[in-house]
C-alpha cells in the first residue's frame, strides 16, 4: 500500500514536508539508570522494588534492577512526538513487552510510519537494547502509536 502525498507540519524548524508511508522516525537512544528509574517511580507512584531494591530484584533471580515498562512507553511517545512537533496530538499508544530492560541498559527507540492522511499519522514502533559495541542485543518492547495533525 503507498500511501497518496499530503503536505503535513513537521516541525523543529523543518519546512513543511511530505510524509510517507516507510518513513522512518528519527530514533532516541538512551541509557535507563537507576536515578532515571527512581525519578520515574516518583513522577508515577510506581515504587515497585523491583526496579530499585536489589536484594529483591537478585531473590527474584535478576542481576539488576528491571526498567520499569512504562518507561519504554514514554520513550516511544517521545519518538513520535519528536518526529511530528507540538501541534500534534498522539492519540493512540499500544505496546508489549518482549524482552526486560535491566538499569544501565542503552536502549533505542526508532519507528517507521505505516498510514499518513493530512490529520492522522499511524506509526510502528521498536526499542532494542543496544549493547557496548553499539549493536542491537534483543528487542525489549514492539508498538503502534497513532497522532492526529492540527
Amino acid at each position: 500500500y503507498q500511501c497518496r502525498d499530503f503536505d503535513l507540519p513537521i516541525s523543529r524548524g523543518r519546512i513543511l514536508t511530505t510524509i510517507d508511508v516507510g518513513t522512518s522516525l528519527p530514533a532516541i537512544e538512551r541509557r535507563i539508570g537507576i536515578a532515571d528509574m527512581v525519578a520515574y517511580a516518583g513522577a508515577t507512584w510506581d515504587w515497585h522494588r523491583m526496579h530499585y531494591d536489589m536484594a529483591y530484584v537478585e531473590s527474584a533471580g535478576f542481576q539488576a534492577p528491571i526498567v520499569d515498562g512504562q518507561m519504554l512507553g514514554a520513550l516511544m511517545a517521545e519518538c513520535v512526538q519528536d518526529f511530528l512537533g507540538p501541534d500534534s496530538r498522539l492519540t493512540s499508544l499500544g505496546f508489549r513487552f518482549v524482552t526486560p530492560v535491566m538499569a544501565n541498559s542503552v536502549v533505542r527507540c526508532e519507528g517507521v510510519v505505516e498510514f499518513a492522511d493530512p490529520t492522522n499519522i499511524k506509526c510502528g514502533l521498536i526499542v532494542h537494547i543496544i549493547g557496548p559495541d553499539g549493536v542491537v542485543e534483543s528487542t525489549a518492547a514492539t508498538g503502534q502509536a497513532e497522532a492526529s495533525l492540527q
